[in-house]
């Protein structure tokens, strides 16, 4: 990789070489909030209000149209990328084939594509439950194919869990029976003709070992170059075939299972298996090779060099289309760059410098920007403040937002000055701002997993957030990793006049504009302070339904969670004199107190099995793969049985908490 280089004034970088985005959908907990706090319309500052209104829906939408008409798979497409990225280990497929022999003698062959349709030209609970019960049942898996609905845990996990049990091979398919309300089984008509499913419609995916490993499978925990050295890939990657399949294509195949029932959305029974007489044969080849990469990176400097602030998304896409995952956030950060420039001609500089982070390679393992952090570590732990995601910017009407806990206050304080587009008629949809929109649809802030690229940041000890916006129930179907989400859909079904890309875009920037020009960087860490009650609260009641592990002591635990509130109510105390006394050394003092603070709950020997995810806190869990497991060495290691693991990560949890409140108070 070339060194970063620091410039006076933001990179001019064409639309093909700005960020891009890949979505995923973050399970959250949190606090409840409530409708309304705030006057209408939302009253802007003199700087705030050039940033909103530099934003164009028709510059989006042409942003959008451009990233969505070009084949863009990681590695693929240099034009989209300025910055280039050293070599990193990639698959791509050569060919692939499902078909059922019955014992008839008849057969039947999965078609494996989707419908290329007029309306869009660029379409050319644990699944170790589930095995375990398999088991219990009597169902013989050794030598046979796993036939998996999506949704529960990370698709790669259904992958990597199937070996254990002695299966060759997974095949995981869409139920309509998880798209809500819109079904064609509920009267609407399948896309392009309705909001529906199409029933080709297949969802593609990384199926690598998240929880275990994200980025290069081959060079762990640390940069790929061309002459890195590497290691045994098959550690966080397959080492059976696997296919995704359209619900078209399923049927045939639950029709001819016999056994045990189970539940889903089609109008066909399904069966646990086995199915007499019939043979299902799987071929899914695929050139392994090594590629160069490319991320683009823009930078505006700031005045105070030593605090940075990265807001990111991810270019590549697994088809031509992916107007939602990852376009609308590309074309979001396109025109976030372009606002910022607006700023600038006015004589304004950052106090911190921001970094605009396109990522290449996330849909194959969050692989771009986990080589960048892996490269550059020393550098952000000296100097990043926070880092921010918009994945899939607008897959639907509903905001959907994640942080760690001292970037809550400010999600809703900034989400009272958004705008919300009016989607029907003023009369059922009043005026409302984004805040509004959120509070009554969602009203918590989710807690970080995986699953996108704030996670590489996150596990070096960088607090993160997540923004985008989804559908929900009630709402047209989202084709997600289909070649249906595509520009057509967006136009038609997602958010036609790109107003929602508007205004998640105007969040976003206001977001990063203050991050980067507050003079005091404006977090509130007492939040942490009220999560950590909440995430000690699960972690005692796991503990007392577990009867192996009522011997565990939290008490180490419970004293380092005070002496971190004592510390944050220290340095909130520290902060309000700083901005009275108007101190500049002091107000650089707390400034690198809220920098470095999320450093301390950071374990270098990351959580067992898995060196990668070092946070204490928070984690990915390692059965589900994007969902974020709170306490996560404690948790896990309860959830095992060993409680000698257990009470060794009571420990590690609390030294923890402790190195990062001594940040906060010495």
């Amino acid at each position: 990789m070339s060194k970063l280089s620091y410039k006076d004034s933001v990179i001019a970088l064409p639309p093909s070489a700005l960020p891009c985005l890949s979505l995923f959908s973050l399970a959250g907990e949190g606090l409840q909030y409530s409708k309304r706090a705030a006057s209408y319309p939302p009253r802007l500052t003199e700087l705030e209000a050039i940033l909103v209104n530099s934003f164009d829906n028709a510059s989006i939408a042409a942003s959008s149209y451009y990233y969505t008409h070009g084949l863009h798979v990681a590695g693929t497409n240099k034009s989209q990328a300025q910055w280039t990225a050293d070599h990193v280990y990639i698959n791509y497929p050569v060919s692939h084939s499902l078909s059922l022999a019955y014992p008839t003698g008849s057969h039947f062959v999965a078609s494996l594509e989707e419908a290329v349709l007029e309306e869009a030209p660029t379409t050319g609970y644990t699944d170790r439950a589930d095995f375990e019960r398999l088991l219990a049942l009597g169902v013989q898996l050794e030598g046979k194919i796993a036939l998996a609905k999506y949704g529960g845990p990370f698709r790669g996990l259904k992958v990597k869990d199937s070996p254990e049990y002695g299966l060759i091979g997974t095949v995981i398919f869409i139920d309509p029976g998880d798209d809500g309300n819109i079904t064609v089984a509920k009267g609407y008509a399948p896309y392009p003709d309705g909001p529906a499913r199409n029933p080709t419609s297949v969802q593609r995916g990384s199926v690598q070992f998240l929880s275990i490993y994200p980025g290069d499978p081959t060079t762990p925990g640390y940069p790929s170059h061309p002459d890195s050295p590497r290691t045994d890939h098959f550690d966080s990657t397959p080492r059976i075939p696997s296919l995704p399949i359209s619900y078209q294509d399923v049927i045939p195949l639950l029709s001819a299972l016999d056994g045990y029932g189970w539940t889903g959305g089609f109008n066909s029974t399904y069966s646990t298996g086995p199915a007499p007489g019939a043979v299902l044969s799987l071929s899914n080849v695929m050139e392994d090779k090594y590629t160069p990469i490319w991320d683009a990176i823009g930078i505006i400097n700031g005045t105070h060099q030593d605090e940075v602030v990265i807001v990111g998304n991810h270019r590549d896409a697994w088809i031509v289309g992916g107007a939602a995952d990852p376009n609308s956030g590309s074309a979001i950060l396109v025109e976030a760059a372009k606002a910022f420039g607006a700023l600038l001609e006015t004589g304004w500089k950052p106090r911190r410098t921001i970094v605009f982070a396109s990522w290449d390679m996330e849909e194959y393992g969050l692989v771009g920007s986990t080589e960048f952090v892996e490269e550059y570590v020393p550098w952000l732990t000296e100097a990043a403040v926070s880092y921010v995601n918009i994945d899939e910017g607008t897959a639907g009407p509903i905001p959907g937002l994640s942080a760690t806990p001292e970037l809550h206050d400010l999600i809703e304080e900034t989400a009272k000055k958004i705008i919300w587009p009016n989607l029907g008629s003023a009369d059922l949809f009043p005026e409302q701002t984004l805040y509004d929109v959120w509070a009554n649809k969602s009203g918590s802030l989710g807690i970080l997993g995986s699953g996108s690229d704030f996670t590489a940041f996150l596990h070096k000890g960088i607090g993160s957030m997540e923004v985008g916006a989804g559908g929900g129930a009630d709402d047209p179907v989202y084709h997600y990793h289909s070649n249906f989400d595509s520009y057509a859909w967006m136009t038609r079904f997602g958010d036609s006049e790109f107003q929602i890309h508007k205004a998640m875009g105007q969040f976003l920037i206001l977001l990063v504009y203050h991050l980067t020009d507050d003079i005091v960087i404006p977090f509130n860490i007492t939040t942490w302070s009220e999560e950590l009650d909440t995430y000690f609260e699960k972690v005692e009641n796991t503990t007392r339904a577990s009867s192996s592990a009522r011997t565990l002591d939290l008490t180490e635990l419970l004293d380092a969670i005070d002496v971190f509130k004592s510390a944050a109510e220290y340095v909130a105390e520290l902060r309000e004199h700083a901005l009275r006394s108007e101190d500049e050394d002091l107000i650089q003092l707390v400034n690198h107190k809220y920098r470095d603070f999320h450093r301390g709950f950071i374990s270098q020997g990351g959580l067992p099995g898995r060196e990668f995810f070092q946070h204490v806190i928070t984690a990915p869990g390692i059965d589900t793969g994007y969902v974020a497991v709170t306490f996560p060495g404690i948790t896990e290691a309860l959830e095992a049985n060993n409680t000698t693991l257990a009470q060794s990560w009571v420990k590690k949890t609390a030294d923890g908490i402790l190195v990062a409140a001594g940040i906060l108070k010495t």
